[in-house]
């Protein structure tokens, strides 16, 4: 009997989650909450991932009030106990495509596997990807790391909603020693470039074909043409494409924000005149806000057949590509 409600219930956290991904190390899916890793911290790895690596180690600011009891973040510091650390500008590389020199891209698979080494993650082991989880764009450092390593073939790994912040407001456990001087021997199972990874070739390929919504994952300014960051050379957006901004990505929990039901998900994509079931190319600037959208559809809705532009808008206009829609400014 206890076998029995052990199998529903695990069954029930994958559903849960939209997810078709098989977890064999005993992951529930591709997003765990606070409280199934607290009940599970010695049998996985925890991987914080931060733009920012002094706040590892600094202290955490939680007010309390005295008369409801209510936290309230003030400022998140510290991690939770035992967790390695990713620094996420070691996580991105300039690389040579085409001849131009392309910013912010996935590294190749041995200076991805001496990256990950490095921060102490080891191989066998189940990993949980810890953003600071107080905006949508820290989340996406932890996704953009989780599609990195699924495209060198890692599944044995999820992402914890609400992140640190959630922890911090969950009154848990937090450790502000500095991370473990540690060199893992986690390795790249596979190289999966082409399940995951669209090309700017593939761009085009989809524009002229369209045989593939193309998702920009970016604000509404930036994809009508009214502002741009200074590495993409052009404005607007890619022909056809549709938009996914960032502030439909996630909730705000307290101070912290999580992730939303896959119904809902698939609510907001066809409002967004998205096929949630269709095949998908996600883009942004440089590929980093485009690992939400990418995250939600393959891995929450089920999609496998959705990729991320990694040079994104950068590469593009780079190779001097044509962009769409920019708003003649008066």
């Amino acid at each position: 009997m206890m076998r029995q409600l052990f199998a529903k219930c695990a069954a029930t956290a994958v559903l849960s989650w939209g997810a078709v991904t098989a977890f064999a190390a005993g992951l529930p899916g591709p997003i765990v909450d606070s409280a199934w890793l607290a009940a599970n911290l010695d049998r996985v790895q925890v991987v914080d991932v931060r733009s920012n690596p002094k706040t590892f180690t600094a202290k955490p600011e939680v007010s309390t009030d005295p008369k409801t009891g209510k936290k309230t973040l003030e400022e998140v510091g510290g991690h939770i106990p035992g967790a390695r650390l990713i620094d996420m500008k070691n996580m991105l590389v300039e690389r040579e495509i085409g001849g131009m020199k392309v910013k912010y891209m996935i590294p190749e698979k041995a200076a991805f596997e001496k990256a990950v080494q490095a921060a102490g993650v080891d191989a066998g082991k189940p990993i949980v990807l810890v953003p600071v989880g107080t905006e949508p764009a820290d989340v996406d450092n932890a996704l953009r790391v989780y599609w990195q390593m699924k495209v060198y073939g890692e599944d044995d790994i999820a992402v914890l909603d609400g992140g640190v912040a959630n922890w911090l407001l969950e009154g848990r456990a937090i450790s502000t020693d500095p991370a473990p001087a540690k060199t893992g021997n986690w390795v790249a199972k596979a190289d999966r470039t082409a399940q995951y990874f669209a090309s700017t070739d593939d761009v085009a390929k989809a524009i002229e074909a369209k045989n593939a919504t193309l998702v920009d994952s970016r604000d509404l300014k930036s994809y009508h043409g009214l502002v741009k960051r200074d590495y993409v050379f052009a404005y607007g957006h890619l022909e056809g494409a549709k938009l996914y901004p960032p502030e439909l990505m996630l909730k705000s929990a307290g101070g912290a924000v999580k992730f939303m039901s896959p119904n809902t998900y698939r609510a907001l994509f066809s409002a967004q005149g998205i096929d949630p079931a269709a095949p998908a190319i996600t883009y942004c600037n440089s590929g980093h806000l485009s690992s939400g959208p990418w995250f939600v559809l393959s891995e929450v809705l089920g999609n496998k057949n959705t990729r991320l532009y990694d040079g994104s808008l950068h590469e593009w206009t780079l190779a001097k590509r044509p962009l769409v829609g920019a708003v003649p400014l008066q």
